[in-house]
């Protein structure tokens, strides 16, 4: 019983830590809406930019030199041929040894059942 009133106290104790902690946050924003106009900020004077250089004109197809020929493969020099890979030996695996039967499971006994009580209905009523 006494540690049903601990955790009532302890809840009470939080709910007003909430309670002022609420009113303190509600006076400094009142605090913030009751504060003078700011000074405006003057306005600076634009700095002028510079002008950008200009792209220089890439040259058009008529002045560009001619692309040099493709090279081409010469098919005088035949490809050696593959060599020939070594066969490798089969392998057998050995017979499997002969498995013994499964053991049939052992049935498991049967519960006995409980007899009910007897009992003893209430005489009718007229």
């Amino acid at each position: 019983m006494a540690s049903s009133s601990c955790n009532c106290s302890i809840l009470f104790l939080i709910i007003a830590l909430f309670s002022l902690s609420s009113i303190n946050t509600s006076d400094a924003a009142r605090g913030l809406l009751q504060l003078p106009n700011l000074p405006t900020i003057p306005s600076l004077p634009q700095p002028t930019m510079p002008q950008l250089p200009k792209i220089p004109n890439l040259p058009t197809a008529a002045t560009l030199p001619p692309l040099p020929p493709l090279p081409t493969l010469s098919t005088a020099t035949p490809l050696p041929s593959l060599p020939t890979l070594p066969s490798v030996p089969k392998m057998t695996l050995p017979p499997m040894p002969a498995m013994n039967p499964i053991p049939n499971m052992p049935s498991l006994p049967n519960i006995p059942t409980i007899p009910t009580m007897p009992t003893l209905s209430p005489p009718p009523s007229n």
